[in-house]
């Protein structure tokens, strides 16, 4: 089968996931999983994924994370920080715990336990914000608590991916001078970020612009190539190069995706200024298409075709994978709506919101995920099984409790 062949394949799948996502009101990560596993299952796709296929992958899940990174608000993400510390926080440091005391219990490798903590730490934090714009409460006072909360979860996570994956996979020791080399190594990437923030971007940064030659370059300038024409390529473009340097750090490409995209903010856009045309709003509207709708999701469904199909391995992982929803719904819902309630001081009705907002497991745990099982073969198939069923079972759980729960704000 010819590789454009499977491309088109997976694109038709994607329109098909797409509107069973919208039918049924689950997030379509959901979708693209299943369905990559029944091409694969009944034989549409091979189980050896061609090379361009894989890279094509690889490309998407760099661009969601810079989308995801691109489209959160530096400045509001601040402000909010001081009322949403304790939920995310509380809400990251128990669901990591009981994923890995679970994970140790079934499995007895410290390293399946530490990525399978990690996997389940991070929330879908658009898979909420999906279900509460749903039912019309992505204003109420919640929906910020859950942003704000889910999104220093996501750094806080792409921070321990960067620092305990290299020991997971055996490319660092846990030793004293392993552990600072590691921690040296992220010090120094989220610096180089910082400074490309505050210096390449920004035209009018006095520190950077007082120095001859370095102070006349800025990146925004080509932001502004073309009257605008060149701005997603451009974005891109920076996506692609800040995943090459976080992969020469030896972390994944998608951290210094993410980092990049929450860099670049509002302002960097003002240029051109014509009527009725917002620059911004345009390249992050072209930026969440490429992400989430053509390039973006050929990753999961290909994630999704490594779920080949085996009846008797899929009752073996099932009460495993029940066990460690449980726990982790119940763990999940009561840390984060504790902490919201007497850390954010938050009502109680706002509290639980934020507990079952909390639920979601997408993007980045699917990262985790592929670098545990794909790259790296850390991950047993039965704890891979175990994962992705606890993660489908948490997604279908937010949007189901968001709307039960919203009878409290009626």
């Amino acid at each position: 089968m010819h590789d454009l062949e499977i491309l088109a394949i997976i694109w038709v799948t994607v329109f098909i996931a797409s509107y069973l996502a919208h039918k049924t009101r689950l997030t379509p990560v959901l979708w693209f999983l299943f369905l990559g596993a029944l091409l694969v299952n009944l034989g549409f796709i091979p189980q050896e994924l061609p090379v361009f296929i894989v890279d094509f992958a690889e490309l998407g899940i760099i661009i969601i994370m810079f989308a995801l990174g691109f489209e959160e608000d530096a400045n509001n993400f601040m402000t909010s920080i001081k009322r949403s510390w304790g939920i995310a926080l509380f809400g990251a440091l128990v669901p990591f715990a009981v994923a890995y005391t679970t994970a140790w219990f079934y499995w007895g490798d410290p390293n399946i336990a530490l990525l399978c903590g990690l996997a389940m730490t991070a929330t879908a934090v658009s898979l909420t914000m999906v279900s509460l714009k749903t039912e019309g409460l992505s204003k109420m006072p919640a929906a910020t608590g859950i942003m704000t909360s889910a999104v220093l979860d996501d750094i806080a996570s792409l921070v321990f991916v960067a620092l305990l994956v290299p020991i997971a996979t055996g490319e660092a020791s846990i030793t004293i001078e392993g552990t600072l080399l590691i921690v040296g190594k992220a010090v120094t990437f989220f610096v180089i970020v910082t400074i490309v923030g505050g210096w390449l971007f920004p035209s009018d940064n006095r520190l950077f612009n007082s120095i001859p030659l370095l102070g006349k370059i800025h990146l925004r300038k080509i932001l502004s190539m073309g009257k605008g024409e060149y701005t997603v390529l451009s974005l891109l473009l920076i996506a692609v190069l800040m995943g090459i340097l976080a992969h020469q750090f030896g972390f994944h490409a998608a951290v210094g995706a993410y980092m990049a995209g929450l860099v670049i903010h509002r302002n960097y856009f003002d240029f051109h200024q014509k009527k009725g045309i917002n620059f911004y709003r345009q390249a992050r509207m072209m930026i969440d298409n490429i992400a989430f709708s053509w390039i973006g999701p050929v990753f999961f469904v290909t994630l999704g075709t490594k779920l080949i199909f085996d009846l008797d391995l899929f009752l073996l992982v099932l009460p495993g994978a029940m066990f460690l929803f449980i726990v982790l719904f119940v763990g999940q819902v009561s840390s984060a709506g504790l902490a919201a309630r007497y850390t954010g001081n938050f009502s109680w009705p706002d509290s639980l919101m934020i507990g079952f907002g909390m639920l979601g497991r997408a993007e980045l745990a699917f990262v985790v995920l592929n670098i545990a099982y794909v790259q790296n073969q850390i991950l047993t198939t039965e704890a891979f099984y175990t994962l992705m069923i606890t993660a489908f079972l948490l997604n279908i759980s937010v949007p189901l409790t968001i709307r039960w729960w919203k009878y409290k704000f009626g």
